[in-house]
């Protein structure tokens, strides 16, 4: 046995210091070793802290007394003594190696000689001897006092048994060994190849189940009893199929070691019985097989059930209903129920009775659609048990039963009628929906209502079926896809007058509603749960909505009221409108002029001037002038006749003008609805005049400049016909330019002086800048100052005359666009470079001379020193010898 908390050893390393070591420690299990004579004894031994290999060697010996007998040797086969050879040869005696630094000694059938001393020691492989090198072990070899015994007769018994049976098994088990032994039993069944625990009662005295009977134990169904003599009784309740095979009782022996931990020393076991469950047959059937019942009437149902099983048994009885026959209990619905105290559950139109002890009558009073479907009958057998409970043996479920049940449909009409056709667009609609002729319509039956269109095609087009609105069985309006937003704005109506009558009311009739209408009244009928099935459809005939309808027709006359007038004069048309096939309409007009394409101020050609709705809102459309925002009136004279006023025409206003008339009619919701557009003749403005004609050209001397330069460019105006004294004539000057070779992008205006001689200019990105001024009645000058590179392209200019007339008032002319001419911005390279290369030249200069005065100054002071000779030392190699 090993010796543990002696002083480590001490090395004195190549420094001459000291430092502690591992030391080899041989370990055995700590004795005495009480073992039974004839059993199997396995002594392990392990080493640690070695050196060397890891595998290490073991050789075992023995002493009775004093002298130690050499047994078995891992590393030399000549190691056993004679007297131990056969013992080893046979195999009775062996090593078993865990690991590498552990052995175990396994000595086979150990007898009463075999007690002793038993010592494991290691060949060293260290360095240095340090540690053990060997351990001891004292075992104990005892007789067999173990007796394991069934019951008095000498094989095991055989019992047949019912399923939910209780029996007893007995076990008799006792030692006689002088040491302080405990016993630990287990009782185990086998109903294959392997044993399975069923209870044990532990060496330290406590109950322990087995894998799968831990709530069998807890309920109290199996149990372990002790009795006189050394007897162990195994209890089993409710016996069922798996408690089947065959049962022994398994006893071991176990002793507290020197290190108060417990040990097997052996294990005994006898079978004492064999144990068959036999099945409870349990047959449940159900007398009818497929069965047909009316509507109202009731369905009465037996269950039969058949067992083999005797004595004291109740039967519990469940019906199932099921949709489908392949559903399971847990997808079946419970319709009633009988418990072993034959308790019915409660229920109102279903009875269940016991008529006589194996047979269940269910009776379902007034069936209705709903009961349709396959009825289940599911039965159980209980017996009772010792402690008066019950216990469920068997439990089978007969086999579906089909029931039809065949519904009372009601007998009805139904007839269609129009209390109120339309004759002309948007006239009310309203149709009336009729049950008639109604029979067997008792309080558990309801009528809804679908409302359906069908539109008028061609005989060659498949008509269908649009869905305006349904019903469902608690009259909650469900609405279609065609009439769900006028429906939601309450232009289509649905409604219930009466009890047998349904109306569908259009507000607003338009064409797209004229077609075919038909009804379809749908008959519920209320089941016991209160819920409400369709059980019949029955459609009416349909009523055709439909008018004549003719095209409407607008005519628009336009009347000049002044033939003729001059320019600062008041213009002022008349325009009449007539209309057919349009109920009560209202007319809005538009007035629009047509200008020549030489205006600029609208390229299109068409200005819409001012407007007036229906509802007489006038509204100025595109007029701009803001020195004659009061300048234009349109007025309605008369239910069909508006005139227009534009008062100081000026020669600008020249064109044909135009009444354009849209006719309204009445829509659903007091809105109006666009009927017809009408176009009126074109009444022409145009002034005779001799005045003068103005054109105008852009002028530069230097169209090409450098950058930094200034560009001047001239808008020249010259005048041809009657002369004009300057100050009865003015000018709005824009200058515009172009950033293309080709005059294909949009022109960018840059800045304009109007006749007042306001400037405005519009906003730039780059540093040029503009100014423009008058230099003589007839020239207008654009200078930029400091060209650069984005200020080339194509510049003009765009005049606007004013002309004073004999009455004094200013008049526009037309503008005038004159022809571009292209500015070219060039860039001057010398220019450009001259002023960085004389900077940088005067910089390398500069630098160059300050690093020949800083090389000179750190030369002439800073870095001048003496240089000593340094003295070295002649010394001879010495040689290196090793001790």
């Amino acid at each position: 046995m090993v010796c543990l908390g002696a002083p480590a050893p001490v090395r004195l390393n190549v420094n001459g210091k000291y430092s502690f070591s591992r030391a080899r420690v041989v370990r055995v299990p700590k004795g005495p070793l009480i073992r039974v004579v004839g059993t199997e004894v396995v002594i392990p031994c392990s080493v640690s802290d070695y050196d060397g290999p890891s595998e290490q060697n073991f050789d075992w010996e023995f002493s009775r007394e004093t002298d130690f007998v050499r047994i078995v040797s891992t590393w030399d086969s000549t190691f056993t003594s004679e007297e131990y050879q056969k013992r080893v040869g046979h195999g009775d005696i062996k090593l078993r190696r865990s690991s590498n630094d552990a052995v175990e000694l396994v000595i086979r059938n150990i007898q009463p000689t075999d007690q002793g001393r038993y010592k494991c020691s290691t060949p060293s492989t260290d360095a240095t001897v340090q540690g053990n090198y060997d351990a001891e072990v004292q075992v104990k070899v005892i007789s067999d006092g173990l007796s394991v015994s069934g019951s008095k007769a000498r094989s095991s018994m055989s019992l047949r048994l019912s399923e939910g049976d209780s029996f007893k098994l007995r076990c008799s088990a006792v030692t006689t060994s002088l040491e302080h032994t405990h016993l630990h039993v287990t009782w185990q069944i086998k109903s294959g190849s392997t044993w399975q625990d069923i209870l044990s009662l532990t060496h330290e005295g406590k109950f322990q189940p087995g894998p799968g009977y831990e709530e069998r134990y807890r309920n109290g169904d199996i149990r372990l009893d002790t009795g006189a003599n050394d007897t162990y009784w195994l209890s089993v309740s409710q016996a069922s199929s798996v408690d089947g095979g065959t049962y022994r009782c398994l006893v071991s022996e176990w002793v507290r070691g020197a290190d108060s931990t417990w040990q097997k020393i052996q294990e005994k076991s006898v079978e004492i019985a064999s144990v068959a469950i036999q099945r409870t047959a349990l047959d449940v059937v159900i007398s009818t097989s497929n069965v047909s019942v009316t509507e109202r009437d009731s369905l009465d149902l037996t269950c039969n059930i058949t067992t083999d099983r005797s004595g004291i048994f109740q039967a519990e009885v469940m019906w199932y209903f099921s949709m489908s026959p392949d559903d399971t209990l847990s997808d079946a619905q419970v319709l009633l129920s009988m418990d072993r105290d034959s308790v019915v559950s409660d229920s109102t139109l279903i009875s269940l009775s016991h008529v006589d002890r194996n047979s269940y009558r269910l009776l379902v009073r007034d069936v209705d659609v709903e009961d349709s479907g396959y009825y289940f009958c599911h039965a159980a057998v209980w017996v009772p048990l010792h402690n008066g409970s019950w216990h469920k043996v068997v439990e089978r479920t007969s086999a579906p039963v089909s029931v039809v049940v065949t519904a009372l449909e009601p007998d009805y009409e139904v007839f269609l009628n129009a209390s109120k056709t339309p004759k002309f667009s948007d006239d009310p609609t309203e149709l009336n929906c009729r049950i008639t002729n109604s029979q067997d319509t008792k309080a558990n039956i309801r009528f809804t209502v679908s409302w359906y269109y069908r539109p008028r095609l061609r005989s060659d087009d498949v008509v269908t079926e649009e869905l305006l609105a349904t019903m469902d069985a608690d009259w909650t309006l469900l609405l279609g896809d065609r009439g769900r937003e006028r429906t939601q704005k309450g232009e289509i109506i649905f409604s219930k007058k009466a009890v047998d009558t349904f109306s569908l009311r259009i507000q607003w009739t338009s064409e797209s509603d004229r077609g075919d209408y038909f009804c379809v009244i749908s008959a519920w009928s209320r089941h016991r749960n209160n819920s409400w099935v369709k059980s019949k459809d029955v459609s009416s005939a349909s009523v055709r909505i439909f008018w004549a309808t003719q095209d409407y027709t607008l005519t628009v006359e336009a009347v000049k009221l002044k033939p003729f007038f001059v320019a600062g004069h008041t213009f002022e048309m008349t325009c009449k409108v007539s209309s057919k096939n349009i109920k009560t309409p209202r007319y809005s007009v538009l007035i629009t002029a047509e200008k020549p394409l030489t205006d600029q101020s609208n390229p299109n050609g068409t200005t819409r001037i001012i407007s007036l709705n229906q509802d007489s809102v006038v509204r100025l459309e595109d007029w701009t002038d803001q020195t004659r925002v009061d300048g234009v009136v349109l007025e309605k004279v008369q239910e069909n006749e508006f005139r227009y006023r534009m008062y100081q025409t000026q020669i600008s206003d020249a064109g044909l003008y135009r009444c354009v008339v849209t006719a309204w009619s009445p829509g659903g919701g007091g809105m109006w609805r666009e009927a017809v557009n009408g176009l009126s003749n074109p009444i022409q403005i145009d002034f005779q005049t001799s005045g003068p004609v103005f054109n105008v050209s852009v002028h530069s001397d230097s169209p090409t400049i450098y950058q930094g330069e200034l560009a001047d460019l001239l808008c020249i105006v010259t005048m041809e016909g009657m002369a004009l004294e300057p100050d009865d004539m003015s000018f709005d000057v824009s200058w515009f330019a172009v950033r293309s070779f080709a005059l294909d992008r949009e022109p960018i205006l840059l800045a304009s002086l109007d006749r007042r001689g306001i400037v405005m200019q519009s906003r730039r990105n780059g540093s040029s800048d503009l100014s423009l001024e008058r230099i003589s009645p007839l020239e207008f000058r654009l200078r930029v100052h400091g060209c650069e590179d984005h200020d080339f392209g194509n510049h003009y200019c765009v005049v606007t005359p004013w002309v004073r007339s004999a009455t004094g008032v200013w008049q526009r002319e037309p503008d005038i666009k004159a022809k571009p001419i292209f500015l070219s911005v060039k860039m001057d390279v010398l220019n450009a470079f001259k002023y960085p290369l004389l900077i940088g030249i005067g910089l390398a200069t500069v630098i160059g001379l300050l690093s020949c005065l800083i090389g000179y100054c750190s030369s002439r002071w800073c870095c001048k020193k003496e240089v000593q000779e340094t003295r070295r030392e002649r010394r001879r190699l010495m040689s290196m010898e090793m001790d």
